[in-house]
């Protein structure tokens, strides 16, 4: 190699060099710190920080003018993913949809992926300027098969098919919720978990983990952090899929060793060796047919059914 070549590649080296401080510099200036947004102390009365230090979403710990100025810089754009069949599709998708639009995210551009089985059970909306529809139809026999398997690997395929390029971050939820009030950027994360409303106020040692130890979604007695509800998670699109990528591994283990163990304990397994970056408190989602103890000041949003997915 020439002299003159091998300097070429040196300044294009260094030149490299400090295109990629100046880049990580300018992401540290901009990162929010947590002691910016976040005040545990405003709520003594439940768990906010967990042992690894990511904050618990409750009403009055976080402060929303401030994450606002923060995210309205990034332009971000945000995914909510719905799965809907049959008669759940039929009672429940217009209610959903229509307060999603209106309480989740207000004012960011959104795009609501909804997977069903029939394009007619598709409801007629009106959408504002930063609201947008996808939908997927997935066959009827394609959910006879696991419906949880199925709706995740959809996702799974949709988000390296497309939704991966189209949104910074990515929830999926359960079609018989509905939100009742503003659920905002006090709940975007790399890696998003909700926190049971029903085994939150229980002894972790009641916690219905698998136990199994055949089983990929094994916890062991004496271990464990919380019990999360499969009805409301997120993150990243990357984070969403390794999710996804983890449980359809479970499964496949599981299947092959004669077993059967749920999506919520498949879930548990994973956001117990992959913790999140932020939980969002049983207000995210609470159960509409039991009245909220004291520590639930404000339900954001509320499950429609006893059916848990």
């Amino acid at each position: 190699m020439s002299r003159k070549r091998k300097m070429l590649l040196l300044v294009l080296w260094l030149s490299a060099l400090w295109l990629l401080e100046r880049y990580f510099r300018s992401n540290q200036a901009e990162e929010l710190q947590l002691s910016e947004w976040f005040n545990p102390r405003k709520r003594p009365d439940v768990v906010t920080t967990t042992s690894w230090h990511a904050p618990v979403i409750w009403e009055g710990t976080f402060r929303r003018q401030v994450l606002e100025r923060h995210y309205r810089k990034r332009n971000l754009t945000l995914g909510l993913a719905v799965f809907a069949t049959g008669s759940l599709a039929d009672q429940y998708l217009e209610p959903f949809l229509l307060s999603a639009n209106k309480y989740f995210m207000a004012g960011y551009r959104v795009v609501f992926y909804v997977l069903v089985d029939s394009a007619d059970r598709l409801p007629e909306l009106g959408w504002g300027p930063l609201r947008r529809l996808e939908v997927f139809i997935i066959p009827d026999e394609d959910w006879l098969f696991d419906f949880h398997l199925r709706r995740m690997s959809s996702l799974g395929q949709r988000i390296v098919s497309g939704i991966q390029g189209q949104v910074d971050f990515l929830f999926s939820m359960t079609v018989t919720q509905t939100f009742q009030s503003e659920v905002g950027v006090e709940a975007l994360g790399t890696l998003v978990a909700q926190l049971h409303g029903w085994w939150y106020f229980k002894d972790r040692r009641s916690f219905p983990y698998e136990r199994r130890p055949a089983s990929a979604a094994c916890i062991p007695f004496g271990q464990g952090d919380f019990y999360y509800d499969g009805a409301f998670v997120g993150g990243t699109p990357q984070e969403v899929l390794g999710l996804i990528d983890a449980y359809s591994r479970g499964v496949t283990h599981d299947l092959r060793a004669g077993l059967n163990s749920t999506y919520e304990k498949h879930l548990n397994k994973y956001l117990f060796l992959r913790r999140p970056t932020k939980l969002l408190s049983p207000e995210y989602n609470w159960d509409a047919e039991l009245y909220p103890p004291r520590q639930v000041q404000w339900v954001k949003v509320a499950q429609r059914s006893k059916r848990r997915f």
